[in-house]
């Protein structure tokens, strides 16, 4: 370990684990030049960086544990702003940008305050890094860059000793290095979406950071990091034994098939849980080869008249009980070494949530590498069984959009981050509907003004999202609706989607209200 302690982004020492002075490397430097030296220098070391006044809570006990593999980037912002200003928020969409600074939480939003990184990550990228830039740009511009690629970035508050109060303030980056990362991180459209957002919601006009921001290049983000391999030095396993959830409805062959390849499994579960719906009175199950077949795991069957996966799936983790848990969906196919492989991964990386590639047929996987990932599915993710005490599917999501991705997050506020693991594949068969479901009539189905978006998607932005993001989703949401609107005339349009807008936050408050959510 290497510890680099800078003032004002100037280099003041470079130590070693037993805080002793390292003379090879000299001092007076930028950080982001010292960080270069010291990677060539030290190529096997893990690099740490500290402003001056923090090294004395520097918890230097707790960072061979935070840095559990290689290819982890971790940094802690104790200030209430980033260098970044907040108006990223209106081209950013991803999870990433509120940051909870009370747990371990996945983000490319870095700081100069302290952080770390291995020197194999620098010295594999070192070509495609610019050393010569201010180093909260440079780290903020390398995590937004590397996490799609495998890096994994965290805003880690146990890199300082608890009981702290912010004494260094950073330097936040002007309203030009905000142009210039859009112009570098983002398509080139977005810019100039960027400006609009300033005009419409703070009545700024920022031509000249707009046409500074064009003599900029798009930064390549095709990297390369495989060649650092990771295997985790943190124990997430104790007992490989795992529960399956599937709710289901009207789609007894579908899930006969499921069953079939849980008992082919080089792996067993030791507990399938299903959860039958059926909403019509006085039904009973059809799935009769529960019972008059042998399986070889054990089958937990409830059958209600309650309709609705929310429910179906709370119903279910409510009966887990052994150390992991897979959501399962009841139109899944899989082959015999699931199970076994997703093991093999959640201890290679050290994580206890995971989500797999989920396609449908004749869709193509686009995302290839294994990295962190702002998604989560609900029909093809394992989780650690604790978790689940903690967390639970929002009912105000049934039969609507966004209640994994919502139980995604929930995950996320805890501390826990989410892995998509490339080479793990579920094939989601998108069975046609099955049988017995009621049309469902939402509170807002009548409403004289058709909310936009729907309430539920509006109920997870405005918890997930930055009040800039809220703004930026709102803009585009507006821009793209506009094509298909057959109101043409734009100042009428933007009454009308103004009023819809506002029809959304009310539906999305009444659900806020619900108490059985």
């Amino acid at each position: 370990m290497i510890i680099i302690v800078h003032h004002k982004y100037k280099t003041t020492q470079v130590m070693d684990a037993k805080m002793q002075n390292i003379t090879s490397i000299a001092i007076g430097n930028s950080i982001t030049q010292t960080i270069y030296d010291v990677s060539t220098t030290f190529p096997d070391a893990l690099l740490i960086w500290c402003d001056a006044d923090y090294l004395d809570v520097l918890d230097v006990n707790a960072i061979p544990s935070l840095f559990h593999h290689r290819r982890i980037l971790a940094s802690y912002n104790p200030n209430a702003y980033f260098y970044l200003q907040k108006q990223i928020g209106y081209v950013e969409r991803s999870f990433y940008v509120k940051v909870n600074k009370k747990v371990t939480y996945p983000t490319w939003m870095m700081s100069s305050c302290v952080g770390g990184v291995h020197a194999s990550v620098i010295n594999t990228l070192s070509n495609d890094l610019n050393f010569d830039i201010n180093f909260d740009y440079f780290i903020n511009s390398l995590a937004k860059r590397a996490m799609v690629e495998g890096l994994f970035c965290y805003s880690e508050p146990k890199l300082l000793k608890g009981n702290f109060s912010a004494t260094a303030e950073i330097k936040q980056g002007s309203i030009y290095e905000t142009f210039k990362f859009v112009k570098q991180h983002y398509k080139w459209v977005w810019v100039f979406f960027l400006s609009l957002a300033y005009l419409v919601y703070e009545k700024k006009i920022t031509l000249l950071p707009l046409i500074k921001s064009l003599f900029f290049k798009q930064l390549s983000t095709t990297f390369n990091l495989e060649a650092i391999p990771i295997q985790s030095t943190k124990t997430v396993i104790t007992k490989h034994e795992i529960d399956v959830i599937i709710p289901t409805i009207g789609r007894k062959q579908y899930l006969y098939d499921i069953l079939k390849d849980l008992a082919a499994q080089t792996l067993l579960p030791k507990n399938v849980i299903i959860v039958e719906q059926n909403p019509l009175e006085g039904s009973v199950s059809e799935l009769n080869y529960l019972n008059n077949q042998d399986w070889p795991f054990a089958i937990k069957h409830t059958f209600t008249h309650q309709s609705g996966v929310c429910n179906a799936r709370n119903l279910a983790l409510s009966q887990v009980d052994s150390e992991w848990t897979f959501l399962g969906d009841d139109d899944n196919r899989f082959d015999s070494k699931l199970i076994e492989t997703l093991f093999n991964r959640i201890g290679q990386y050290g994580v206890q949530v995971g989500t797999t590639v989920y396609l449908q047929k004749n869709e193509v996987q686009t995302y290839l590498k294994t990295a962190q990932t702002s998604i989560f599915g609900a029909g093809n993710s394992i989780i650690k069984s604790c978790l689940i005490q903690k967390v639970k599917f929002n009912l105000n999501f049934e039969f609507n959009y966004g209640e994994d991705t919502d139980f995604g997050m929930q995950l996320r506020q805890l501390g826990e981050d989410v892995v998509y693991f490339a080479d793990i594949k579920i094939d989601h068969l998108k069975a046609p509907i099955g049988g017995y479901r009621t049309k469902v009539t939402h509170p807002w189905s009548n409403d004289k003004i058709s909310p936009k978006p729907s309430p539920t998607i509006q109920l997870l932005y405005q918890t997930y999202f930055t009040p800039e993001q809220l703004l930026g989703y709102k803009l585009l949401l507006g821009l793209r609706s506009y094509k298909n609107s057959d109101i043409k005339n734009p100042w009428t349009y933007i009454t009308h989607y103004n009023k819809q807008w506002k029809r959304s936050q009310f539906w999305s408050y009444k659900l806020q209200q619900n108490p059985d959510a």
